[in-house]
């Protein structure tokens, strides 16, 4: 099978620090030739995964200006008019619009949603003549609260937990961890009260947000309680870096204020046989199975109740159960297996 994934231009693969979704896309492209695939990209210039064949388009940086960013949908359209009879199937990432000229040819279709789902838009596209058009999206929460139209599959992200190892050397001293952006929404400020509540080390990893409202928000509410002590924080972290602190830690505190739509780091935790605990809103239901992979909690105190009682949880099971939900094994045949 031949197959083309598409997505924003604007982050370079392979990621250096932020880029969840381009995460996804190489670990895909990879397992995808693992399987014996014929594999293209049409992605930012500068990107490179061996074995694939890179189209580029578009330039680094993100997010992308406006012009650069209607630039990239003519030179999509154009590309995958030009190449429609190439590819058994198109994974899209990008944006809808670039799949507008091939919506009624006979290729397989799939647009992938990893961030809130633009109603309109489908409604849309589904009006339209079409042939083998189908939609996906990281989570059922995800899908559920936007009420759209069309063919839908839910499936996971997930990781390489070949990348990730299992780590059973953890005790009462070890440090919960907080890996995110730091933005409100993320909960790093109820993840440090959480901590002192419970007298542990909180290690928080992650970029500081660009916005000045979030720039405000790290300024007032987490830095003053950074003393390189109890709360440590370590920045940036890369893949390998992140394997070693969640692997260390005794459980990823995720008490985020919005619907996430999914958050990967839950599942790069749970490889390292880390515990998620988590508060339960947009995908987090669903990815965390209770008292298996992590806790599902609905506030403050009830985070705290479930780190005082962590000194008995099974964490090789905890990655065994993850594994077979959330290794990108599973993840590209459940992609493969839509029609």
């Amino acid at each position: 099978m031949k197959i083309l994934i598409v997505m924003d231009p604007g982050i370079v693969i392979p990621v250096n620090g932020y880029g969840g979704i381009e995460r996804i896309i190489e670990l895909l492209a990879k397992e995808y030739l693992s399987l014996g695939h014929k594999v293209d990209l049409l992605i930012t210039t500068g990107s490179n995964i061996n074995g694939c064949t890179i189209h580029s388009f578009g330039k680094e940086g993100f997010p992308p200006n406006k012009w650069d960013a209607r630039f990239a949908i003519l030179y999509a359209w154009k590309f995958i008019w030009k190449k429609r009879s190439d590819y058994d199937f198109i994974h899209n990432f990008g944006r809808l619009v670039y799949l507008l000229p091939i919506l009624n040819c006979k290729v397989k279709k799939i647009m992938s949603y990893q961030r809130e789902i633009t109603q309109r838009n489908i409604k849309l596209f589904c009006k339209f003549p079409n042939k083998n058009m189908f939609y996906s999206s990281c989570s059922k929460n995800l899908v559920d609260r936007a009420n759209v139209p069309g063919n839908w599959h839910s499936i996971f992200n997930g990781c390489d937990f070949k990348m990730y190892n299992l780590n059973n050397n953890i005790n009462e001293h070890s440090p919960l961890i907080f890996l995110g952006r730091i933005e409100k929404i993320k909960g790093c400020h109820t993840a440090i009260a959480v901590a002192k509540a419970t007298n542990n080390v909180l290690i928080i990893a992650g970029n500081i947000s660009p916005l000045p409202e979030e720039q405000k928000y790290f300024e007032e509410e987490i830095k003053p309680h950074i003393d390189g002590v109890q709360i440590k924080y370590i920045g940036t972290v890369n893949d390998e870096q992140k394997n070693v602190w969640l692997g260390k830690s005794k459980a990823l505190l995720f008490p985020i204020e919005w619907e996430e739509p999914f958050g990967i780091v839950m599942v790069e935790a749970m490889a390292c046989g880390t515990p998620v605990i988590g508060f339960k809103k947009g995908s987090v239901a669903e990815v965390i199975d209770d008292r298996v992979t992590g806790y599902k909690v609905v506030n403050k105190n009830e985070m705290i109740k479930v780190v005082e009682q962590l000194s008995n949880f099974n964490r090789e099971n905890c990655r065994k159960q993850a594994e077979k939900r959330f290794d990108i094994k599973i993840i590209a045949q459940q992609y493969l297996a839509i029609n």
